[in-house]
């Protein structure tokens, strides 16, 4: 059964990352959309000097990937292996492709949606196409930033230099790519709203609490509560996140808290910190 299941993630890992490789090819560098990540620098070094977009990423990706393995052990694996470097393989096998969009609006929104699609579907498989991803988790393991901070740094300035190389147009456009390719990734994972209410409850309380504060850096609050079938007092937690949060705690409360109860409910508004005002408003970064 275990076999199976990894089966199964590997085929998602490989079907999206397909998915990836085919849509940069078809739609984003045709368009000259710098839409962050690797494939964004890929973009910007083959308008300038014509380097092969599947060469440069793998060049790019290997000492991400050797750097992370060695500081981030285990959660650089096979699969993350697998998804960093079948994209730019596949890459090399569509750069003739004559089917491209090179209309920057079309490549936005019909790339944005392919690339999300094929993003979500790696992460369904929990696996990664490493990249700007991996870069982040390794500037959180040697710095003060979250991971959504550090992520931000990142594509923010493949996206920033575009305007250099390209337009300022194309930028904007850049950015709607990123944006609608978010959305698509959540819609493949989640297919809810855009913020989740998280109910717990576990014996593992302490370990659930410091994955959350550590793994996601969200706040909770615990309500005691009384099972009602052993009629042993027990203690709930509640955690409000964002819908990329909730993905990635849900995968790491299925890894490392196989039997915890674990609820997910959809949140139309939330008000507070992290939410209507600024996570780290009135905090030393």
């Amino acid at each position: 059964m275990q076999n199976q299941n990894q089966l199964t993630q590997y085929f998602y890992i490989i079907l999206g990352a397909t998915i990836v490789g085919v849509t940069y090819n078809m739609f984003l560098l045709p368009a000259k959309l710098a839409a962050g990540g690797i494939s964004g620098v890929a973009t910007l070094l083959f308008e300038m000097y014509e380097l092969s977009p599947a060469f440069t990423q793998i060049a790019i990706n290997i000492p991400i990937f050797l750097i992370g393995w060695l500081t981030m052990g285990s959660d650089f694996g096979l699969k993350t292996l697998a998804g960093t470097f079948w994209v730019p393989f596949i890459i090399y096998l569509t750069q003739d492709i004559t089917l491209t969009i090179t209309n920057p609006l079309l490549g936005a929104v019909y790339g944005g949606i392919l690339l999300g699609a094929g993003l979500g579907i790696v992460y369904k498989g929990n696996g990664s196409t490493g990249g700007t991803a991996a870069l982040a988790q390794i500037m959180k393991r040697f710095t003060n930033l979250s991971s959504g901070y550090a992520q931000l740094l990142v594509d923010g300035f493949v996206v920033i230099t575009s305007i250099f190389v390209f337009s300022l147009e194309l930028t904007l456009f850049a950015l709607m790519t990123i944006f609608i390719s978010s959305k698509a990734i959540d819609f493949v994972q989640l297919r809810t709203s855009a913020t989740k209410l998280i109910l717990i409850i576990s014996e593992e309380e302490e370990k659930i609490q410091r994955i959350i504060k550590e793994e996601i850096d969200r706040g909770l609050t615990k309500v005691r509560t009384v099972g009602g079938y052993s009629n042993q007092d027990k203690t709930m937690l509640l955690c409000v996140t964002e819908q990329h949060e909730a993905v990635e705690l849900k995968k790491i409360l299925q890894k490392e808290t196989p039997n915890a109860f674990v609820i997910f409910l959809n949140a139309s508004e939330i008000l507070g910190r992290g939410f209507s005002i600024d996570k780290y408003y009135g905090q030393k970064l």
